[in-house]
């Protein structure tokens, strides 16, 4: 991608290529500013707890303070984020800008932040877990949120193809790329293709499990080296 005089990134030819840690980082940004708000801006070490929540985050991941401060040092540079001094604050804090950048209201900020955060997500799956962020009051405006985000210049989301054993459809946001988007969908026909969409559900959940636990394990071994 070409950057402009400011060294930010234009994506207004060839879409968006966040890596999936600029992903996390932004999402969080997006969801802290709507269920926290009297925390909001964000210091480093806040935005750090927010990528490595253990629900809600598909999928889970343990960043440093270090990569998460190289991921808002990039989107300060592509204008997504920016630093917020304030003379009280003992560090520095950060905001986000999608809604100026990208002219999104609280529903597709909402909407978008969700893809992000978790994944694939069905129009059902977006109502629910958008809730503490923007409420809808039926799957239509959801589906009109993600309309709008489809019809961007370059698009924001798009509609992935019904998977195998499945009766809906999930949304795909593509702030990290249309390959990004292809990878997803290859790995959601392949978990549903074998033995049926149960099946593969119970798969999944036993993949996020094995995740948390691997993460309380590095907690605990960082914890007891303390001790040591």
């Amino acid at each position: 991608m070409e950057q402009d005089a400011n060294g930010s990134t234009d994506a207004q030819d060839e879409g968006y290529d966040l890596d999936e840690i600029e992903a996390r980082v932004l999402a969080v940004m997006v969801e802290k500013a709507f269920v926290t708000p009297d925390n909001y801006p964000m210091s480093i070490n806040a935005i750090t707890t927010g990528c490595n929540q253990l629900t809600g985050r598909d999928p889970v991941m343990k960043l440093s303070d270090a990569a998460v401060q190289d991921a808002v040092d990039t989107l300060v540079e592509r204008r997504l984020v920016s630093r917020r001094d304030s003379a009280s604050a003992r560090v520095p804090k950060f905001e986000h800008l999608v809604r100026l950048r990208h002219s999104l209201p609280p529903a597709e900020q909402a909407v978008l932040a969700m893809l992000m955060l978790r994944g694939p997500q069905t129009v059902g799956e977006l109502r629910s877990r958008c809730e503490r962020m923007h409420r809808f009051q039926d799957v239509s405006e959801v589906e009109a949120v993600l309309e709008h985000l489809a019809d961007k210049y370059p698009p924001m989301v798009r509609t992935l193809p019904l998977a195998p054993g499945t009766k809906e459809v999930r949304h795909m946001h593509l702030m990290s790329g249309d390959d990004f988007a292809n990878q997803a969908a290859e790995g959601i026909t392949a978990q549903s293709a074998p033995r049926g969409s149960r099946v593969a559900e119970l798969e999944e959940e036993v993949r996020r499990l094995r995740q948390q636990v691997d993460w309380l394990t590095g907690e605990f071994e960082t914890f007891r080296k303390q001790f040591e």
